[in-house]
């Protein structure tokens, strides 16, 4: 699979015309990711690139509301839920066959949207504190855990988050989401607006446990730059952030096929109305290429989509995360609206 994604991606960019309309895209994911892989495809087709950045709910409702004036060729978002809510409006179009030939747990059935990276989600911990041995097996059953009242840290607002609800209402049905979240908020819990000042707070001993994804964990370990679009300001705070080997961060894997080891992939898909269409899908196919496929696993930590391309040595080979992981069908998550609502309801957000 590698290497034929590898020659399909260098036919392409010998074989593409030059065009003086720019390829735009609509970005949920970070400039600090995404500028580097841009500069590397213009470099290699001679394709000027425009690019938007924002939370990928902002970015939906732009997409809305710009309609047929668009000027979006393509839809790189953060989450899944994004992107199976655009496709449910009928903002992306079905993509060719050559580009749906990936692992089948990823996948969405309607073939709107390509899948690009994987994240899991974790429980992370502060070892000074916490033995890992007296930590639950199951997310569920987390809110039992008393002595953990007022030292746990979560992201309402954030989308990963969100996308972890929203998969937790899938498959456990709604009544346990619901019950889940209300038993947390009796834990008294600590929000934060995004998950860098989460864990610096957990190695700071302000909180004991977060929950989070899992390329955090290693970002404030090993440095490395953030995947997912936070805004000008918390982009220049995390850059600025604290990185170094001996913060005292773990990682906690619940038992296998827990939801709190959830896949949560990233993605993009091309835009109904892209007058670029060609490109848009050229521009896919580079995203999952060896080059950028290993770019974004050495930069952000996050895994490959494409079998095998390398990672870096310490991470958990993907095999073993993915044997912790639930196998949801990601073309499921379209149901934010619902995630949000019920987040509002028990004045989460």
């Amino acid at each position: 699979m590698r290497k034929r994604y590898g020659l399909l991606w260098l036919l392409l960019a010998f074989s593409l015309p030059a065009m003086a309309q720019p390829l735009v895209i609509y970005s949920g994911r970070s400039k600090a990711l995404v500028e580097p892989l841009v500069k590397r495809f213009e470099a290699q087709t001679g394709v000027r690139v425009k690019v938007r950045y924002g939370k990928d709910a902002q970015l939906l409702a732009v997409l809305q509301e710009e309609g047929a004036r668009s000027p979006a060729d393509l839809f790189w978002a953060n989450t899944s839920g994004a992107l199976s809510e655009a496709a449910r409006r009928d903002l992306l179009a079905r993509l060719p066959d050559d580009l749906l030939q990936l692992p089948a747990r990823f996948v969405p059935q309607d073939g709107r949207w390509v899948p690009v990276t994987v994240r899991f989600r974790v429980l992370a911990y502060n070892p000074e504190r916490v033995d890992p041995g007296t930590l639950p097996r199951s997310v569920l059953d987390l809110p039992g855990v008393e002595n953990l009242k007022g030292r746990i840290g979560w992201t309402p607002a954030y989308s990963s988050f969100q996308d972890f609800v929203t998969a937790m209402r899938k498959l456990e049905g709604d009544p346990a989401a619901r019950a889940w979240l209300e038993g947390m908020k009796a834990l008294q819990p600590k929000a934060y607006a995004s998950n860098t000042p989460m864990l610096l707070a957990l190695a700071s001993g302000e909180i004991d446990v977060a929950l989070t994804n899992h390329y955090y964990v290693y970002r404030l370990q090993r440095g490395g730059a953030e995947g997912e679009y936070e805004g000008p300001e918390e982009e220049e705070e995390n850059e600025a952030s604290p990185a170094g080997r001996d913060l005292p961060l773990d990682m906690y894997h619940f038992a296998p096929g827990d939801v709190g080891n959830l896949a949560l992939v990233t993605g993009a898909g091309v835009l109904q109305r892209s007058k670029n269409r060609d490109l848009a899908l050229a521009f896919l196919r580079y995203l999952l290429s060896s080059d950028a496929q290993e770019y974004t696993a050495e930069s952000v930590y996050e895994y490959p989509v494409v079998p095998g391309v390398r990672t870096p040595d310490f991470m958990l080979p993907v095999r073993e995360a993915l044997e912790l992981s639930p196998e949801p069908d990601f073309g499921r998550l379209e149901d934010l609206n619902g995630t949000l609502n019920l987040l509002r309801e028990l004045d989460l957000l």
